[in-house]
């Protein structure tokens, strides 16, 4: 009943809100569209953007600037559930919002690395959603000049540890610092979820990002063996320290493999190679996609009073406007409508 009671509450706002999420049917209908102008009108007559977007004309916006204001809606929903959740939510909500820090991290490290100033235009998404959920400095971070910098200006911060261990090695990438952020969050997502989330909370969480883990380790093998030609003592430290339905023994064969054409045979004996007949090494990434969607949806369905409700509504958001992005980018280039939707149902 206690679980039931702490959710029913946010069950009702978040049902509220996906209800407003762009449908497929309204996909459809953008790619018919002509210009960037047309598609910013027609997202200003949805319930999902309508209000905020009230105010603008469409025939000034440019598509980077609808870019921002679709960004600034992902924080902008994400703090109308933070309102809404109890203490117990907020901690995962917390815990989430630590992949819109990185991703900070990791437009200012590009930039930094391209030897490009970050324009304080480019954060403006994230400056009020930094100021309420986050101890970041992002007007101190973007004025950085160089990584040295940066790294100094995250010093107290957990983020510092993980990047200044990849400073002490001189041929290190943006490759490298951005991995480092990763598995940092990943392996303190998987390391925490017992002391955050108990009962049906727990398992549904461990799906939800053990699924999501293995499938990323499974990318990372196949792109290294792939493109990269690692060896293996390269590829095993680059890897999500973590296990779910993927054992060890089959990340060390897949490793070990001493070829690509290798690797694929061995996949076929691991538990997403005997479960799904389809699922091959090179439709991974598309297949990531859809499992992450998928699995999320079923969860979320099947309790609908769980951590997977929040899970599931945020992945979905981001989902939306990372659409919404190459829905825009189609329009503006002319893709044929058919292809558009190709490209958007990939994603």
């Amino acid at each position: 009943m206690g679980t039931l009671l702490s959710y029913s509450g946010i069950s009702t706002k978040i049902r509220a809100m996906q209800s407003k999420l762009i449908t497929e049917e309204q996909f459809q209908e953008i790619v018919q569209l002509s210009s960037v102008p047309q598609v910013a009108a027609y997202l200003k007559r949805t319930p999902e953007y309508s209000t905020a977007w009230s105010s603008l004309d469409e025939n000034t916006l440019h598509r980077g600037q609808i870019e921002k204001l679709l960004k600034t809606s992902i924080f902008y929903d994400f703090s109308k559930i933070y309102q809404f959740a109890n203490a117990e939510q907020r901690r995962f909500l917390d815990l989430y919002s630590k992949r819109y820090e990185i991703r900070v991290l990791k437009e200012i490290m590009t930039n930094l690395f391209d030897h490009r100033n970050t324009d304080p235009v480019d954060v403006s998404p994230y400056r009020d959603f930094f100021r309420k959920h986050s101890k970041l400095d992002v007007d101190r971070l973007i004025a950085c000049t160089t990584m040295e910098e940066l790294i100094g200006a995250l010093k107290g911060h957990e983020f510092y540890q993980p990047l200044s261990g990849i400073q002490n090695h001189e041929s290190a990438l943006l490759f490298d610092y951005g991995m480092a952020l990763d598995l940092y969050y990943f392996t303190q997502i998987w390391n925490v979820r017992k002391k955050l989330f108990t009962g049906n909370d727990l398992k549904e969480i461990t799906k939800a990002y053990g699924e999501k883990f293995d499938m990323l380790n499974l990318q990372f093998i196949f792109r290294s063996k792939r493109f990269f030609h690692m060896a293996p003592a390269d590829i095993y430290a680059l890897l999500i320290p973590m296990n779910y339905k993927l054992k060890k023994e089959d990340i060390h064969d897949l490793v070990e493999a001493t070829s690509y054409e290798d690797a694929r045979k061995l996949f076929r004996r691991t538990y997403y190679g005997r479960k799904y007949d389809f699922l091959a090494a090179h439709n991974l990434e598309e297949f990531y996609n859809h499992m992450l969607r998928t699995t999320l949806e079923k969860e979320a369905r099947k309790d609908p009073y769980s951590v997977a409700l929040l899970y599931s509504y945020m992945y979905h958001k981001e989902h939306e406007v990372n659409r919404l992005t190459i829905a825009i980018e189609c329009v503006r280039y002319g893709v044929a409508a058919d292809e558009a939707l190709q490209y958007i149902r990939s994603n």
